[in-house]
């Protein structure tokens, strides 16, 4: 029989995960989806979790827009390049969002243990979501504030705000998810 409690959680859990895998697919997998876009017209490279415009997949990068006339050497430092590594733990989330989801659907048909388990991978990857989100906020407003001290026009990509929607989403799934394991999960007498 089907628990009622967990179904509101596994709703949100599963909409915070399909949109950790957006984040997780951006440029240079997906040019639609990026953290910061720079330049202008044709000329704009697009940075993700992997890479930008125009770069192999690696984890960690340098900015190099050198076909913009970029003096890099503000931004281009080692503390910067550690950070954009740090965006591995997109897929991270994704990860543990997707396994509260296997839990989730386990606490949905069978039985209790499965919302607690969801509960608690849920609260892993908002943990872990929160990290990265604050991080790349911070890395990518530094770079976009170097772009822009050159007159290179740059601005925040969709990346970061789906990046905010799962993590709103998560957040409210560990609150569905609390409730959750407080349900009823007995089937129902019935009275004759």
């Amino acid at each position: 029989m089907a628990a009622g409690p967990a179904i509101p959680g596994l709703l949100l859990v599963l909409a915070a995960t399909i949109l950790l895998i957006f984040v997780s697919v951006s440029s240079p997998t997906w040019e639609k989806i990026s953290f910061l876009n720079v330049g202008s017209g044709d000329s704009i490279t697009h940075y993700g979790v992997f890479g930008f415009t125009g770069s192999k997949t690696q984890i960690g990068y340098d900015f190099n827009p050198s076909e913009l006339g970029f003096d890099s050497s503000k931004l281009n430092t080692e503390i910067i390049h550690n950070l954009t590594k740090v965006l591995i733990l997109y897929p991270i989330a994704a990860g543990l969002a997707g396994l509260g989801v296997l839990f989730g659907l386990c606490g949905a048909a069978y039985h209790r243990a499965g919302t607690v388990l969801m509960l608690l991978a849920t609260s892993l990857a908002l943990i872990v979501t929160l990290v990265v989100w604050v991080i790349e906020m911070v890395l990518f407003g530094i770079a976009r504030d170097r772009f822009r001290d050159q007159n290179i026009p740059a601005e925040f990509g969709n990346a970061n705000w789906l990046g905010l929607g799962a993590l709103v989403a998560l957040a409210l799934g560990v609150c569905a998810s609390t409730c959750g394991v407080f349900g009823r999960y007995r089937k129902r007498r019935d009275a004759y």
